[in-house]
């Protein structure tokens, strides 16, 4: 998700006029996520903050350490996203609303697109425990726009192993009829016809998935970017 973020918004990050803001929301019981986040953000704007945002004290309490200001702080807070006024160039919430109801998800959405610069991007998705298989909704101020599947290539059996790690506004429609259904169904047939091309490696045979369902669904990235096992779709093509 951050390799994704970075290739993203680094024209975004590089052209603001002032440091841009942005924020890991939920980043959990460790504050590894969000050191790595300012680590790779900075790498792109050197005077980028990022502000780690967690809903329980103990967890911010515990972050503390970690902090290095004004560069990376952490702080107490939930969706209204506190930043003393400021809005973030981009928020991060990953594994944040998996325990909510689908109904909540537009709502929380909306509150959170609202704490984003007018160029800003919300970034919300599910990951497993390591974060080899992911999947997210990428969101401007005016509502979502992308989703993007994403794995390690070399644990991926199936590109339809991805289905447990769909976002909470995507899961449950995960069932025949839907296009998200349809569209992992397509991508595990494009992904059986590749095999011959696994004999030159994974990624090879993810690229040759992809350009297959080139032909039928509206992808929106590049080769440059499936090679990193990473595909992108507009999300009115699976919008439930």
């Amino acid at each position: 998700m951050d390799r994704w973020i970075v290739h993203a918004l680094a024209a975004r990050l590089r052209a603001a006029a002032a440091a841009p803001v942005a924020v890991d929301l939920g980043y959990g019981a460790a504050p590894w996520t969000a050191v790595e986040l300012h680590r790779r953000l900075t790498a792109v704007r050197p005077d980028l903050r990022v502000v780690g945002i967690e809903i329980e004290p103990a967890r911010v309490a515990a972050a503390l350490p970690y902090a290095r200001p004004p560069g990376l702080t952490f702080r107490r807070g939930g969706f209204e996203v506190p930043l003393d006024g400021a809005r973030a160039q981009l928020i991060r919430a990953a594994n944040v609303l998996r325990q909510y109801e689908e109904e909540a998800v537009e709502a929380v959405w909306a509150r959170l697109c609202d704490r984003l610069t007018p160029d800003g991007l919300l970034v919300e998705g599910t990951c497993d425990e390591v974060g080899r298989r992911h999947v997210w909704v990428a969101l401007g101020p005016e509502g979502p726009r992308t989703v993007t599947f994403a794995a390690r290539l070399a644990s991926l059996e199936r590109p339809s192993d991805l289905a447990e790690r769909l976002p909470k506004a995507l899961i449950h429609h995960n069932v025949p009829g839907r296009p998200v259904h349809a569209f992992l169904t397509e991508f595990d047939r494009a992904w059986a016809a590749a095999a011959p091309y696994g004999a030159f490696g994974v990624r090879q045979r993810w690229v040759a998935a992809c350009t297959a369902l080139a032909g039928s669904w509206p992808l929106v990235d590049v080769r440059g970017r499936w090679r990193q096992g990473e595909l992108t779709l507009p999300w009115a093509a699976l919008a439930p």
